[in-house]
């Protein structure tokens, strides 16, 4: 999820880690355990004059499929649910709007299971898990290749 982010004008920062669960500092291995009640995320920090939360959100689903409550494509488990979380009331109005119109839009035939959530304690990922596209662009390439397949046939 860094890669879509990173890329556009008015971010500062992407970074991949882990929250929503109940251990603090959590591995990798250990939010791969499914026993930690955690997320696999994206910390953005970003100029909303340059890029506003509408446009983060919109980056966002074309990167998801929000029907699948069990994981994103090759990575599957708990840890891995689509969520969309938000810092204030009026980021949580846009997000419900947004999930609101994609479900209404009948581009899916399944439900929108992605949920939107108070963001909660961020726990940055390990070093060799931050910008995992750029250290590893043919792994990167190879393991998204049916992310690729599905946004084509959905947007």
């Amino acid at each position: 999820m860094i890669q879509p982010f990173d890329t556009q004008p008015g971010i500062h920062s992407v970074t991949s880690g882990y929250t929503g669960g109940h251990v603090e500092n959590p591995t990798y291995e250990q939010v791969l355990s499914h026993t930690t009640g955690h997320t696999e995320a994206v910390e953005i920090e970003f100029d909303p004059t340059i890029m506003p939360y509408e446009k983060l959100v919109e980056i966002y689903w074309q990167q998801t499929d929000p029907t699948d409550v069990l994981g994103q494509f090759e990575d599957r488990g708990d840890n891995y649910r689509p969520v969309i979380f938000y810092t204030s009331e009026h980021q949580k109005g846009i997000a419900e709007k947004s999930r609101q119109a994609l479900q209404e839009s009948g581009r899916f035939s399944e439900p929108i299971v992605t949920t939107i959530e108070p963001a909660v304690t961020f726990y940055p990922a390990e070093d060799y898990h931050q910008d995992f596209y750029q250290k590893e662009p043919e792994r990167y390439e190879n393991a998204h290749m049916n992310r690729a397949n599905f946004i084509e046939e959905n947007w």
